[in-house]
C-alpha cells in the first residue's frame, strides 16, 4: 500500500524538492543514473517518467541502467557507475560487509508473495525437509538467498545440509529447465515466468517466512553531494506508487512495456506486488540487522555490520 509518513516523503515535497534542488550541488548535476531490475516500483516510475519530470526543470537528465539482480547493482553503486538503485534486503548487507560505499535512502515493501522456493510438479520433493542433500539454485547475496536461509532455519534444517548452487536468474532458469538443480529460489518476474511454464510446487514464499523490506539505495558520496536530488527522486517514486495503486489494471502492461517480460508473467507479478516507499524506521533497521547477524553467524558474509551506520538522513530530518 502507498505509504509516506515523514515530511520528506510527503507528496508536497515533489514541488519542494524541485525548488530545493536549485542548490549549487544540484545545479552541477547533469545526469542521475538509476539502477533497476525487471519488476517493482522503479519500473513503474520509468514508464511514467515521474523522476524525469521532477528533475527536468533543473536540467538533470535521467539514465536507467538495468540489472538482473541486486548484487551487481550494489557493486555498481559502490564504484559510482550508478547513483541510486533498488534491491532486495540481502544485497546491501553483503555490500556493507565488503565495505561498499552505499547508504539506505528509503524502504519499500518486501517481495512477499512474489518470491519463493519451488520445484517442478513431478519432483519427489514435497516439503522443505526434503531439500536435505539437494541442489538449490539461488543468487548469492540476493533476497532469495535470505529466503532460503530463513526457510531452512524455520524448518530446522542446517544450511550445510543442502548444496546451494549460486547462479544468476538467467543461468538458474536454464539449470532448472534442464534439471541440473532440484529446486530454485528466486523473485518476480523470474518466479512468475516459471509459474507460467511449469506450474511449480511451492515450498515456501517470503511472505510466509520473513518480515523484511526492499530498499532504495544510494552511493554514499552522491547522497552527501546531492541530498535534494535524492529527496526529490524518492518523492517522485511516491507519485509512481500512488499511480500504481490507483491503476492496478494498467500496472502489468506498464511493467511489460519497459522490461519486455511476457505480459502473462508480468500480470502475475503485478497482481501480488505491493507499491509504496517510506522512511527507514528503527523497526526496519532492527529487522535488517537481524538478517545481517544471521548471515554473519553462518559465515555467509566476511564481516559483521551495523546497519544503522549506513542509513542516509534526509534533508531537514
Amino acid at each position: 500500500m502507498f505509504s509516506l509518513t515523514r515530511r520528506v516523503f510527503g507528496l508536497g515535497l515533489l514541488a519542494a524538492g524541485i525548488a530545493a534542488s536549485l542548490s549549487a550541488s544540484a545545479q552541477e548535476l547533469k545526469q542521475l543514473n538509476i539502477g533497476y531490475q525487471k519488476t517493482g516500483l522503479p519500473v513503474i516510475a520509468r514508464q511514467q517518467q515521474v523522476i524525469e519530470k521532477a528533475l527536468s526543470d533543473n536540467g538533470v537528465a535521467v539514465k536507467w541502467v538495468e540489472f538482473t539482480a541486486g548484487p551487481p547493482l550494489v557493486e555498481a553503486l559502490n564504484v559510482g557507475a550508478i547513483d541510486v538503485g533498488w534491491t532486495g534486503d540481502a544485497p546491501p548487507i553483503f555490500g556493507q560487509s565488503a565495505g561498499a560505499n552505499i547508504v539506505y535512502a528509503a524502504a519499500l515493501p518486501a517481495n512477499g508473495d512474489g518470491e519463493a522456493i519451488f520445484v517442478k510438479p513431478a519432483s519427489p520433493i514435497q516439503s522443505l525437509a526434503d531439500l536435505k542433500g539437494k541442489r538449490i539454485g539461488v543468487g548469492k547475496g540476493t533476497s532469495a538467498h535470505n529466503l532460503l536461509v530463513a526457510a531452512l532455519e524455520k524448518a530446522n534444517i542446517p544450511f550445510d545440509q543442502i548444496t546451494p548452487v549460486y547462479l544468476s536468474p538467467a543461468d538458474a532458469a536454464a539449470a532448472f529447465a534442464s534439471d541440473q538443480i532440484d529446486a530454485w529460489a528466486v523473485w518476480d518476474p523470474f518466479y512468475a515466468i516459471a509459474e507460467t511454464r511449469y506450474q511449480p510446487r511451492v515450498l515456501a514464499r517470503s511472505s510466509e517466512v520473513l518480515k523484511v523490506n526492499t530498499y532504495f539505495l544510494a552511493n554514499k558520496d552522491f547522497a552527501k553531494a546531492h541530498p535534494e536530488t535524492i529527496a526529490t527522486t524518492i518523492s517522485a517514486l511516491g507519485v509512481a506508487a500512488k499511480w500504481a495503486d490507483a491503476n492496478r489494471d494498467k500496472v502489468a502492461a506498464a511493467l511489460h512495456e519497459v522490461t519486455g517480460v511476457p505480459l502473462d508473467a508480468q500480470t502475475i507479478a503485478a497482481n501480488r506486488t505491493k507499491f509504496g516507499i517510506f522512511p527507514i524506521t528503527d523497526e526496519i533497521i532492527a529487522g535488517q540487522q537481524a538478517t545481517a547477524d544471521r548471515f554473519y553467524k553462518l559465515k555467509l558474509i566476511p564481516n559483521a555490520v551495523r546497519i544503522s551506520d549506513a542509513v542516509w538522513t534526509a534533508p531537514g530530518n
